[in-house]
C-alpha cells in the first residue's frame, strides 16, 4: 500500500476497515455514510432499473439530469464509479508534472497519483491555524492541486473565494465536494462554476444517499477535460441501477431531502461537539468550527481510547493515516442524538471519566 517513507501513512486505510469482521456488530462511527440509507422510493427505483440489465447501460438520461442540477451542459459532465475512480482517471489522464495535495484530507486522490508514477509534493495545513487554507502555500508552479471542501477528516468548510484562489491558467484545481450536499445550502460550493480556470469539482452520491456498495460519483469541468477523462475510462463504467440512482438523488424532491437531512446533521452535530466538550478536563480538543457530517478530536492515548471503545461496542476513524495527523486523532462520524448519547457514555468510560 502507498506509504509516505517518513512516516508511514497508509494511504489506503478507509473507515470501512474499522467495521469489517470482527468490527461488523460495532456501533459506526467510523464510515461518514449516513444513517438509514437508501431511504425506500430510492431502492425501488434502482429495483426497477434491474429489468433492464440486459441493455448495456445509457447514460445520457442521468448525465443531462446531473447538468440540470448544476446549471451546466452536458459536455461538462462525466459520470464515474463513484469518486474513487475520478481519482484514477485524473491521475491517469492528466499531463501533469508537479501534483499537491492539500492535506490532511482524503487519502485515495494521492494514492492514485502515485500509482500512476507521479511525485506528489504536500501542503500540510496546520492545527494552530484550525486547518484553514492558506492559498500562499501552495506552490506557484504546481500545475494539479487537489484540496477538499469541506475537508475530510477535518470537517473545515473552506470559503469558496479561498479555494478559487488557488486557480490560474495551466493548472487544474480539483475540489472534492464529496461531502458538500451534507452542507445547508451548499455553501461555498464550486460546483456548477465555470469561471475558474482549470475548476474539476467531483460529486459523490456516496455519502447522503448510502450508495457506497453501489459507486456512483461525477465530475464537473470544462469540455476538454471531461473528454480527455472521458477517453481514458472503460466502456460503460457506470451500471444501469447507478445511472438510476444519479437520476433520481439530482430531482428536485431529492435535493429537498438532502436539505433537510443536511439540516438535521448540523444539529446533530451540535449535540455531538456539546458532549465532546465535557471531556476537556481529559485532553480532548475538538477541531471547530466542524461543517461535515464528521468531526475530528485529538485525544491523549487516542489509539488506546479507540480499543477500549471498540471493546465497548463501537467503532471510530484513527486518524494517524492522513497525512499531517498523528496517533492523537480520532474521526467521529455523526449520527443521531440516541446513538450520540450512548457513545458520550461510552467515550467516559474510555477516558476513566
Amino acid at each position: 500500500m502507498p506509504t509516505d517513507p517518513g512516516t508511514g501513512h497508509d494511504l489506503r486505510h478507509h473507515g470501512d476497515a474499522e467495521v469489517r469482521d470482527d468490527g461488523s456488530t460495532l456501533v459506526d462511527l467510523a464510515v461518514n455514510v449516513r444513517a438509514d440509507t437508501p431511504p425506500a422510493w430510492l431502492r425501488d427505483r434502482m429495483a426497477a432499473s434491474l429489468a433492464g440489465l440486459a441493455a448495456y447501460p445509457d447514460g445520457r438520461a442521468a448525465r443531462a439530469a446531473v447538468a440540470a442540477r448544476h446549471g451546466l451542459g452536458v459536455e461538462r459532465v462525466l459520470l464515474t464509479a463513484g469518486a474513487a475512480e475520478a481519482f484514477v482517471l485524473l491521475a491517469r489522464a492528466l499531463k501533469v508534472s508537479r501534483p499537491v495535495v492539500v492535506h490532511p484530507q482524503f487519502t485515495e486522490p494521492e494514492a492514485a497519483l502515485r500509482d500512476a508514477g507521479h511525485t506528489v509534493d504536500r501542503v500540510l495545513l496546520r492545527e494552530s491555524d484550525g486547518f484553514r487554507l492558506d492559498p500562499a502555500a501552495v506552490p506557484d508552479d504546481a500545475d494539479l492541486v487537489v484540496i477538499g471542501n469541506p475537508t475530510n477528516p477535518t470537517s473545515v468548510l473552506h470559503p469558496a473565494r479561498t479555494v478559487a484562489r488557488l486557480a490560474r491558467p495551466g493548472r487544474t484545481l480539483v475540489v472534492d465536494e464529496a461531502f458538500m450536499d451534507a452542507v445547508p445550502g451548499e455553501r461555498e460550493a464550486l460546483a456548477g462554476r465555470t469561471d475558474v480556470p482549470g475548476l474539476v469539482v467531483l460529486r459523490s452520491l456516496t455519502k447522503t444517499w448510502g450508495l457506497a456498495g453501489l459507486r456512483i460519483g461525477y465530475v464537473l469541468a470544462a469540455p476538454e477535460t471531461v473528454a480527455e477523462l472521458e477517453r481514458a475510462q472503460p466502456l460503460w463504467p457506470v451500471s444501469t441501477p447507478a445511472l438510476a440512482a444519479a437520476e433520481a438523488c439530482v430531482s428536485p424532491a431529492a435535493l429537498a431531502e438532502a436539505e433537510e437531512a443536511a439540516r438535521a446533521i448540523a444539529a446533530n452535530r451540535a449535540y455531538l461537539i456539546a458532549g465532546l466538550r465535557d471531556f476537556t478536563s481529559h485532553g480532548l480538543r475538538v477541531v471547530e468550527p466542524a461543517e461535515a457530517p464528521f468531526v475530528l478530536v485529538r485525544v491523549p492515548d487516542a489509539a488506546g481510547v479507540r480499543e477500549r471503545l471498540r471493546f465497548l461496542g463501537y467503532a471510530t476513524r484513527r486518524g494517524d493515516t492522513f497525512p499531517g495527523l498523528d496517533e492523537e486523532w480520532l474521526r467521529l462520524a455523526v449520527r443521531d442524538e440516541e446513538t450520540t448519547q450512548g457513545f458520550l457514555r461510552a467515550l467516559g468510560r474510555a477516558l476513566g471519566a
